[in-house]
């Protein structure tokens, strides 16, 4: 690096900090090609908006200051005035802070807009006033944010009409995921490119404890996964379990004293290293009163893919001890004996129950989803790969990929303790005088 500067010429050596090129992640940089939209996907932190300034900069900017670029009005869409004011205009990786001094706009409060030196022109909207995109033409736009757009669908269809000036207009979004319509819809049209970060791809530019603290804090949630791997969660279509209803069993005070605990496996047919999971989750239940109050709380997913039968029954034992379960419970279907067989080799006393399966995997599901809609399951841990499966579980059957041995594993665990004791209760005799 040194020997590269020592050979630039002093007029070139200024210019570098300038060229986004030189500095910038493949994340950041536009895809080849001849597309309308392209789709910046990112966690908190990736670099999302210093590549949409950076972007809308190589739009607007000629060669030389007062040469015009590829585009000469901009559109610049956020949730709020404020927000596309204060992020995309101002904001620390904003296209103030990107622009050189020699091509540096000029804001306009009142008119909501920067105008460069050769004339080209971004104006701020709002994606709470969709209407005042009636009216205005552009030949780009630079939408920040526009999985949390309040009227999503409304702006983005007025932008699209709005964007018909020049030869080949174009557009970027530059946003955290969310499982929202809009965005959906257009990462499927063929006209869109993507190109996707984590957090950790704008490493260098983060504060040193950043990543570890936050990653500590959501770490094996759907809130990491969204907005720090910058995953884009989708529900399945029909899904028994979606993304809103499973951040409503999130428990939010302290764990309550539990009345039983058990471990239920699904264990796989085979050990291989291709080989379906097996399903290991761990659930309490408070069981006092009638079955109309009882709760059930999912305590830990210990899901692994086993190397040998022996693997996945000492997970199980050992996910029991940290829990102080009462029984672990397994669907013997497939494996016949073999499951208690394994278990007891190693713990000749293990209380276990075989568990037989007379419907399929969704009708035994759907009574599990029905107590979740109640609000009678809580998640009292990080659970993301076991909602990641219940999100693509539907009362028509699995839709994801594999097996669902975690959801299995969890169903199983609340018909032991919930579903199944419920069934079977009668009610305490009144008594007379």
């Amino acid at each position: 690096m040194a020997e590269f500067q020592h050979r630039l010429s002093d007029p070139a050596l200024a210019a570098l900090p300038w060229l986004f090129e030189f500095w910038a992640a493949p994340h950041q940089m536009p895809p080849a090609g001849t597309w309308r939209t392209w789709v910046c996907l990112g966690g908190r932190g990736a670099g999302k908006t210093r590549a949409g300034a950076e972007w809308v900069r190589a739009q607007v900017e000629g060669a030389l200051p007062m040469e015009t670029g590829r585009a000469r009005r901009v559109a610049l869409g956020a949730e709020t005035y404020d927000q596309a004011r204060d992020v995309m205009v101002f904001g620390d990786s904003g296209i103030l802070a990107c622009a050189p001094p020699d091509r540096l706009p000029q804001w306009e409060a009142t008119r909501r807009r920067l105008v460069w030196p050769n004339g080209a022109v971004a104006q701020c909207f709002s994606a709470s006033d969709p209407e005042a995109l009636r009216g205005p033409q552009f030949d780009a736009a630079w939408c920040d944010e526009l999985a949390k757009w309040p009227k999503a669908e409304e702006t983005w269809d007025m932008l699209q009409f709005a964007l018909r000036l020049g030869d080949h207009p174009r557009q970027l979004v530059t946003t955290t995921p969310r499982g929202q319509a809009t965005l959906k819809s257009i990462l499927r049209s063929p006209s869109t490119v993507m190109t996707h970060a984590a957090t950790e791809a704008n490493r260098a530019w983060l504060a040193p404890s950043f990543l570890e603290e936050i990653r500590a804090r959501y770490r094996g949630t759907s809130l990491e996964r969204q907005e720090l791997d910058g995953v884009l969660l989708e529900d399945a279509e029909g899904t028994l379990w979606p993304l809103a209803l499973l951040e409503r069993a999130r428990l939010a005070g302290p764990l309550p004293a539990l009345s039983r605990v058990v471990v239920a496996v699904d264990p796989s047919v085979s050990a291989t290293v291709r080989s379906d999971l097996c399903g290991i989750v761990v659930v309490g239940a408070v069981t006092d009163g009638p079955p109309s109050g009882w709760r059930a709380y999912v305590l830990e997913d210990a899901s692994l893919r086993a190397s040998s039968p022996s693997a996945w029954a000492e997970a199980a034992l050992a996910a029991a001890q940290r829990h102080g379960a009462e029984r672990i419970v397994a669907e013997v279907n497939q494996g016949g004996n073999l499951v208690g067989e394994v278990l007891r080799q190693i713990d000749p006393l293990v209380p276990f129950r075989a568990l037989h399966a007379s419907r399929g995997k969704a009708a035994r599901a759907e009574p599990v989803a029905a107590l979740y809609e109640q609000g009678r399951i809580f998640h009292a841990a990080r659970l993301g790969a076991l909602e990641d499966q219940m999100m693509q579980m539907t009362a028509q059957g699995w839709r994801g990929t594999g097996s669902p041995d975690r959801v299995d594993a969890l169903v199983w665990a609340v018909q032991e303790l919930i579903l199944g004791p419920a069934a079977s209760y009668t009610r305490p005799a009144l008594r007379t005088l």
